[in-house]
């Protein structure tokens, strides 16, 4: 009987639960946990807006993109815009290009991409049905019925080259100008007097950086493609 008491005893001693020491172990390893589970979640979450914000970036730049190829490939001919259908000055690329409306007539926009303040805004003008039209939209401002829609912001800096045949790539009118020339003075011969007038610049290269990227991001477009 004494036997089976003490051993009742021990049973009952060893069945009082967890020591302090055993609880705060415990404590500490579920605190280890939930730090690494949190930092875990955290981690996802991170990754998650980073590629939220890369994907809406891909987005943005592909609407620039595609908008300016668009436009360059509608470019009117350098007859019809009497100078190059597409030129650059300073940090504006202008474009003039065709436009055609249900139920009307042919006819010219004025398109330009302005760079201010890190923002890429598209200008574009109303509809222009005579040359006295377009010739007030090429020397003036964007001012009233022009259209303004803002493509792309965090910009640090954006660049164009234009192709010009016999010449290469080149960022200076000068030598769009010289092209236009020489075209103009060699449909003086009569072999080519009845010959169109070359276009000046047949291709445009655009490069952007922004403040997300590692490097530019360069397209090459075909004008009047």
């Amino acid at each position: 009987m004494k036997t089976t008491a003490r051993s009742e005893r021990r049973r009952r001693s060893g069945a009082h639960g967890f020591t302090l020491i055993e609880l705060l172990v415990a404590i500490a390893i579920m605190a280890v946990i939930a730090v690494l589970s949190w930092r875990g979640l955290d981690q996802i979450i991170r990754g998650r807006e980073t590629i939220t914000n890369a994907m809406e970036e891909e987005r943005v730049f592909a609407q620039l993109f595609d908008q300016m190829r668009i436009d360059v490939r509608h470019a009117a001919s350098d007859d019809e815009s009497g100078q190059a259908a597409v030129s650059l000055s300073g940090n504006v690329l202008q474009v003039v290009r065709e436009m055609v409306l249900p139920g009307t007539a042919p006819r010219l926009q004025v398109v330009r991409y302005r760079v201010s303040n890190g923002r890429v805004t598209r200008y574009a003008s109303p509809p222009l049905g005579n040359v006295g039209d377009l010739r007030r939209a090429l020397r003036g401002t964007e001012g009233d019925g022009w259209s303004a829609i803002p493509l792309m912001g965090n910009v640090t800096s954006i660049s164009a080259r234009l192709y010009v045949p016999k010449v290469g790539w080149t960022t200076q009118m000068k030598d769009v100008q010289s092209a236009i020339t020489e075209a103009d003075n060699n449909l003086k011969v009569p072999q080519l007097g009845n010959a169109p007038l070359p276009r000046s610049v047949t291709g445009l290269e655009v490069s952007v950086s922004a403040k997300a990227l590692a490097r530019p991001v360069t397209r090459v477009f075909l004008v009047g493609e």
